[in-house]
Order: structure tokens, then sequence, then C-alpha cells
């Protein structure tokens, strides 16, 4: 059986992941891009505008969270462009600078790298804008100018240094899709996509998309499998713009989210239930999350009508600047504060509704997260870590608990009675426990008494005063006791054994 699976291009970061998109297409090699008209360049020295990019990153290890993480690195692409602040800046993937401990830029005909550095970086865009030491670097370069959408069925050039190549590589494609799409670098947010059927090669990412002599958009992803072949993503003007203006205020703040559920009604059964005529108009609010922007003004069971004056179909999109997208599309370009309103039908009665967009609070959990140092706590060898998307990636052990967990934080609003689930991951094996029954790893629900709901409360647990440590997890009988003073003598010796600097970093 065939599987298909997006993911990001820059593969040589990880070698099974250059292994499956080997077997897309080849790049075409271009023998020179001031030669001739490539997917519009006209003119244009494409080399003095596509850089090669080479870093060097430090994963975090969630399964031992106390080391350091294992260094690797890649290959990547990016392209000039001139900044809001007005200056010239590279624009690239963040997939390609994640985790990111040293940065450096080639372009051809200049023969030493640049030292570079990420000033901004956008996880739930894919997107990141790094400054270069040397402004000598930008000599001689051209920034490329954004240009917009481009139309289905047009023509497309990827440039970039693909496969770790040293030459500037073009592929040539059409576009053939545009629609919201998951951005497999947090593997949580959907945003607008374009599909092109030209290869995305490892190292392709970050570099741009031209048409016309203008960037419609930033390579990204490519399919892996038997499914799909010569099949590529990109990152296209609308997310590249809300990016840009962001950082206009001189930081970057993650999008704003409805963080709402709907689905579609399509069925004159269920419209006529609800009231609706047979327009082919509305969709039916099934879940409103708590803290999120829709809250307090949304309910569950209205029916959505308009959004922003755009009448909603009943499968959920508007028309928008000539263009059948989904309706998320129009908050899509919201920053926050900024109001949406819905025209709505509830309880029979048609009305108006206004709010101001705020960011998503409680889904990060479920998303991959970069740049940062795992949190942890060990007392007397158990080891204990929040439940994040990192956590089960690094853990293929994790019981099924844990992962319908995980699965449940949002959609059972399990985030109400807790903020973070915590588990005991893992039992360092030391002569404390010789004794001790229920060892094995789940999810905590008290120590001494104190109902678990963050990290934190671990610690004040252990903190206070006691005789015995107690911990009980969801749905395992026997509780594990741990005597205080043992426990307390252990944790230097368990720390030496296993060679961890910290016993906790919160």
């Amino acid at each position: 059986m065939s599987c298909r699976k997006l993911l990001p291009s820059l593969g040589l970061r990880a070698s099974f992941m250059m292994s499956l998109i080997l077997a897309m297409a080849p790049s075409v090699i271009a023998k020179d891009p001031t030669s001739e008209n490539r997917g519009g360049a006209l003119g244009q020295n494409l080399s003095a505008s596509v850089v090669r990019i080479e870093v060097t990153d430090q994963e975090a290890d969630y399964a031992s969270p106390w080391n350091a993480g294992h260094i690797g690195g890649g290959i990547g692409s990016g392209f000039v462009i001139v900044a809001p602040n007005g200056k010239k800046r590279i624009l690239t993937n963040a997939h390609v600078v994640s985790n990111a401990r040293f940065i450096t830029l080639t372009r051809e005909r200049v023969s030493h790298p640049y030292t570079a550095h990420v000033e901004f970086i956008a996880h739930d865009c894919d997107l990141a804008l790094l400054s270069v030491d040397d402004p000598a670097f930008f000599e001689g370069t051209v920034p490329l100018e954004l240009g917009g959408v481009p139309l289905i069925e047009s023509g497309v050039s990827v440039y970039g240094y693909p496969l770790g190549g040293e030459r500037l590589s073009v592929t040539r494609g059409v576009v053939s899709k545009i629609d919201f799409d998951l951005y497999t670098h947090s593997g949580l947010d959907s945003h607008l996509v374009i599909q092109i059927d030209a290869a995305i090669n490892p190292g392709n990412s970050g570099g741009p998309v031209l048409q016309d002599g203008k960037v419609v958009g930033v390579a990204f992803q490519g399919y892996s499998g038997e499914v799909a072949q010569n099949v590529g993503f990109m990152i296209p003007i609308p997310v590249i713009g809300r990016f840009l203006k962001d950082l206009s205020k001189g930081s970057y703040t993650v999008y704003t989210d409805l963080s709402i559920a709907f689905r579609p009604l399509l069925s004159p059964s269920s419209r006529k239930a609800l009231g609706l005529p047979d327009d082919d108009r509305g969709v039916l609010v099934t879940d409103v999350h708590e803290k999120g922007s829709s809250h307090g003004f949304l309910r569950k069971g209205d029916v959505l009508l308009s959004i922003d004056s755009h009448p909603i179909a009943s499968n959920g999109r508007v028309e928008l600047d000539g263009q059948s997208v989904d309706m998320t599309e129009v908050v899509e370009q919201k920053f926050e504060g900024e109001k949406v309103r819905f025209n709505i039908l509830r309880q029979g009665a048609t009305s108006a509704v206004e709010f101001p967009m705020a960011g998503t609070w409680h889904l990060r959990m479920q998303g991959n997260a970069y740049d940062e140092k795992p949190r942890y706590l060990l007392h007397g060898g158990l080891l204990f870590q929040p439940l994040d998307r990192n956590f089960l990636n690094a853990d293929s052990t994790a019981d099924l608990r844990m992962k319908r967990a995980f699965e449940d934080f949002v959609e059972k609003h399990l985030y109400l009675q807790r903020p973070e689930i915590v588990v005991l991951s893992r039992i360092l094996a030391d002569p404390i426990h010789k004794e001790c029954d229920g060892l094995r790893p789940g999810i905590v629900d008290s120590i001494n008494g104190r109902k678990i709901r963050s990290l934190a409360d671990v610690s004040t647990a252990f903190d206070q005063p006691a005789r015995y440590d107690v911990v009980i997890l969801e749905g395992i009988g026997s509780p594990i006791v741990l005597g205080r003073e043992a426990a307390l003598k252990a944790n230097p010796r368990i720390m030496q054994t296993y060679s961890i600097p910290s016993p906790r970093n919160l």
C-alpha cells in the first residue's frame, strides 16, 4: 500500500527525508540564469538574489531532556528582499533555520561564506527573516519584488540549491491548485498553499518561486511516497505579506484564530430543521473553545451566514478576490485586536456579532516546538515531563492513555481541568526502587494529595514537607510510594550515575 505524506523540503537535515523525496523528478540546472527568461525573470541575474544557506543545528532530546541535544545540519535556500525596515534581508523558511546554532550564507561568484542570524522567525507559517553580520554581503545583490497570486495553469519557476548543490538550480512547473492545507513544520497550522507540478527537492526550501520576474511564493514542502510525483508546494504571497506586515512593528506575533469547530450544511433536511432556506448558505458551529477569540460571542448551534459581509456557502467557503476560498482565509489576514463580523442565525432569529481576534493559547501543545529546552523535573529517579507533540515524537513507547489525552486535549476541552498534562515519562533504575510498586510511565493524577495541573504543581508537591511521596497515575491502581528522606539522598547519586547536570528545568 502506498503512503502519502507532506514533508518540508529541507530533507538534507534528515537522511530518511532525502530518500523519500529523491523519487521526485530531479531539478533542471540553469545553464545561465541571465541568458533567458526563466519563469518570467527576464534580464535578472538570479545569482545576485538567491542564496545558499548552510545551517548547523541542535535538536533537543526529549527522551533525555537534560542532554544538550543532537548536533546536525543541512542546506536550504533563501533570497534577498527589502524588509519592512527598508534594509536588505534574507527571506527563507523557518524549518531551514529552526534550532540553528550557526548559519552561513553563500552565493554564486562570491567565494567565502558570510555569517547570518535569525532576526525573526514564524513557526506557525514556516517563514524566517535573516540578517547578515557583514553588510558587505549585500553588495551587488538584487532584492526580489513580491508579486501576486498566480492563476491556475500559469507557469512558475522554483530557484534554489537542491540536494546540497553549489550551483543555482531551477525547476519549472504549472500552478495546479490553490487551497488551504497543513504546514508540516508546525504540524498544527493550516494556511493558504499553492500546489505546483514541479519537484520541491531537499535544499529547495526557502527558495523563491517566480513568475514574470516577481516572487509569487516560497518553496517549502513536497509529497513523499508513490502517490504523488512531481508535486510541490509553495507559501503564497498573502501569507508572506502578512508575515512581513507583522514585522513592521519590530516583532512577530502568531496568527489569530476563531477557535471554533463547524460543519457544512449540505443536507436539505438539516437545513430545513434549522429553519434555513434552500439557498446554499451557512455552516453550523459545533464547538466554541474557551479563551479563544469567539468565546462569549459565538455559541454552539449558531449558523454562520456571512463573515465580514462575505456570504458563507454551505461548504464553508467564501468568494474572496474572485477566488473561492475557505472562510478562515478572511481572518488569516487579521492581527491581534482587529475585529471580525458575522451575520448569524441563532434560535431562529438573525443577528450580527462582532468581536476582536486573539491568538490560540490552548492549541500549541499539539504543535511541534523549536528553539526551546525541554522542561522536566527529576525526583528519586522519577522523570516528569509535560505531554506535548515533541515528547510523543521522541517517545515511541508512550501508552494509549497518553496518546488519547494528547488528541483530546482541545477537542474534549481537557485544558479546562489542567493547563498541562504531566506524565511520568521514565524511571531511572536505582536501589531506591527495589521495593517500590506501580513503577511504570503514565499520566500523573496527583502527588501527595495535590492534583497535578502543570509541571509547576509537581515542583510544589515535592517541595512541601512530607515523610513519604505518593504518586498516583491515572488508571493505575497501585500508587508509587517513595520515602522522602531516601529520595533526597538518592537524587545526587542518580544524577551522578546518569550524568544529569540539573534535577529540573521548569
